[in-house]
């Protein structure tokens, strides 16, 4: 049986899916849709590009793009930033392991009980701190940040760090269902430019985070406006996929990262 050709999806356009050293502008397209798609922090464009806020650019202009030894080096600083805590963590233990001395007197708290006989009360545990499941994925918090799922849906696909790896997770639904932000937070892109995402939503939370919300139905948002955490921001739909779905991504600095380490 011949199998028919159904189209790239958004793997094919995601990742680094821009390799030149320049872009022209299409109609449509913002500077953050435009680093989304170089996988670079928009703020690095900017300053490439001389453009401040609001980022305003035009069809037709062209920008020139971070090199792939730049967007590589933007990368490592995130790696660096988690790796660098973990090794500070572990230098930090074996230090005071070594101060300590070899035995040590166990903490125990006594208690009479009615028998004259003592009970031990133990010490409370502290739980270990938690490593990243990649030193490519930085360990950083935002505690000004209140973050909530986009939809309590099904997940259909999660998060991958393979190199065509799926950069965000995919979520079941119905047509119609209602896409929520995840933070609270200025619309940034409405539009259907990038191809692979159609209907896509991008929110800026501060300058380190980006949220997307991509295939959508029906877009309840504008540009530039302010929305809160939970507020019903697209409806879902199959626009540029095969099926019902809503394709979710989590930015830090352009780079995407796992959503479920920051999501309740």
């Amino acid at each position: 049986m011949t199998k028919l050709y159904t189209g790239k999806t958004f793997e094919d356009f995601e990742s680094n899916s821009l390799h030149t050293d320049s872009y022209t502008v299409e109609k449509g397209e913002t500077l953050y849709s435009i680093a989304f798609r170089a996988n670079t922090d928009v703020r690095e464009l900017a300053q490439l590009n001389n453009l401040s806020e609001p980022y305003t650019i035009f069809p037709g202009q062209s920008l020139t793009l971070p090199d792939s030894d730049s967007r590589r080096r933007t990368g490592d600083r995130s790696s660096s930033l988690a790796s660098s805590s973990s090794n500070k963590n572990a230098n930090s233990q074996s230090q005071n392991a070594l101060s300590k001395p070899v035995a040590k007197p166990s903490h125990k708290e006594y208690v009479a009980n009615k028998g004259n006989q003592k009970s031990i009360k133990k010490q409370p545990h502290k739980s270990a701190v938690s490593l990243p499941e990649s030193a490519q994925e930085p360990q950083i918090r935002n505690a000004d940040i209140e973050w909530q799922w986009p939809t309590e849906n099904a997940i259909l696909e999660g998060f991958s760090l393979a190199e065509r790896g799926n950069k965000g997770i995919n979520f079941a639904g119905q047509r119609g269902d209602a896409v929520k932000a995840a933070a609270a937070g200025k619309v940034v892109y409405v539009g259907s430019a990038l191809r692979g995402f159609g209907r896509l939503i991008i929110l800026k939370h501060n300058d380190d985070y980006i949220t997307a919300y991509a295939h959508n139905e029906e877009l309840l948002v504008k540009e530039q406006q302010w929305v809160d955490v939970g507020q019903t921001i697209a409806t879902m739909g199959d626009s540029d996929a095969q099926r019902v779905q809503l394709h979710f991504e989590l930015r830090f600095r352009g780079k995407s990262v796992n959503p479920k380490r920051y999501l309740p």
